[in-house]
């Protein structure tokens, strides 16, 4: 099936041309994305597709990664739908992208590549530190003597660690609090260093690159296995089961749809110098028993759902170590800025996930 063909993501895209102000900004461009089947990945992916089949026709489309769990379905039908899309599999901490065909003419790099599930790095730490370290840093040393017209790095709201009460929300002028060892260390600190990297290139060779620091994005293209709260949740209710919260349920989050975040994604990789920006929403911070109560109300809507919100330790001994406590980004700089507004809240969110995934499992 035609993910594209969903018309929730069909509503979805119009909903990000509609916000931006040149849609044939990328005719023609030549985009390489890595960590291209994940999330992220998927919605970045068919917006390009989308724009191209508005008129707005990228030039060639590369998608690397690693594709560890297996390359998804809807990666594999894009590609043999149009020749101007090409997958690779590919390591970006182990494989050279002078192999990649067409890389080198590459004219915006979106670098994703990663372990973003706190569940999955803490699985695999060294993997994590060299996607997000020794991965990027290939990347930029490649990219360093050629012509770029932008760069995207994809660092994390993570970097921020557990900041102090008096700075939520939490502008990106904020240090951060965070551990240098412990469980998700391997995370948080290789995307810190990540950013590193990004300025020392930036500053050295005058790369164009760009950061972005996501807060809490969910919707349409997580995984159902991904282990993060929106996903489990969403997983519970289609199962018809209990959703259980793997901690006192008090911890708060902004949460952010995805397509107001792809636009704000997008309006930093156009961004015309060197920064980093918050991108997330600034909306009311939920407690993790909040959400799963919109999830219970949605799902009640939608299909008659009756299951119970309970409560149990998570099988994972470190789930709850070094987890922050509160999480909402100082979005100021990306509305002045970048003119960055958000606008689906979050129980819209959640009813527009919910009726994505019924309908793909309706048309599976």
């Amino acid at each position: 099936m035609d993910t594209l063909s969903n018309p929730i993501l069909q509503e979805d895209m119009a909903y990000i041309r509609q916000k931006m102000d040149d849609p044939a900004r990328f005719a023609g461009r030549n985009i390489l994305i890595t960590g291209c089947g994940g999330f992220i990945g998927f919605y970045l992916t068919h917006f390009f597709v989308d724009l191209k089949r508005q008129g707005y026709g990228f030039g060639k489309l590369l998608l690397l990664d690693a594709f560890r769990s297996g390359m998804p379905e809807w990666v594999s039908r894009l590609a043999a739908e149009d020749r101007d899309i090409a997958v690779h599999t590919f390591d970006v901490a182990r494989d050279a992208l002078k192999h990649v065909q067409g890389a080198d003419a590459a004219d915006y790099v979106i670098h994703m590549a990663s372990i973003a599930s706190p569940t999955y790095y803490r699985q695999f730490p060294v993997e994590t530190i060299e996607a997000n370290v020794m991965g990027l840093q290939r990347l930029l040393e490649f990219y360093k003597n050629r012509k770029l017209e932008g760069l995207l790095y994809f660092s994390s709201s993570e970097v921020y660690g557990e900041p102090d009460p008096t700075c939520i929300p939490t502008p990106e002028s904020y240090w951060g609090h965070v551990a240098s060892m412990g469980p998700r260390a391997c995370y948080d600190e290789s995307k810190r260093m990540g950013e590193t990297l990004c300025y020392v290139y930036y500053r050295t060779f005058g790369m164009p690159v760009r950061i972005v620091r996501p807060f809490n994005n969910f919707g349409p293209g997580m995984s159902l296995t991904d282990r993060r709260a929106p996903a489990d949740f969403a997983l519970a209710v289609l199962r018809n089961e209990a959703i259980v919260i793997h901690s006192d349920g008090k911890p708060t989050r902004t949460f952010c749809y995805i397509a107001d975040a792809i636009d704000g994604y997008i309006r930093v990789l156009l961004h015309p110098r060197f920064d980093c920006f918050n991108i997330g929403s600034d909306g009311i911070e939920l407690s993790v028993e909040q959400l799963a109560g919109i999830y219970s109300e949605a799902a009640a809507e939608l299909w008659g759902y009756a299951g119970e919100v309970s409560y149990a330790p998570s099988p994972e001994k470190d789930y709850l170590t070094h987890n922050p406590t509160r999480r909402c980004p100082d979005l100021t700089k990306a509305r002045s800025e970048l003119a960055y507004c958000p606008q689906t809240d979050v129980a819209q969110g959640v009813r527009r996930y919910l009726r994505f995934l019924q309908k793909e499992l309706i048309s599976a």
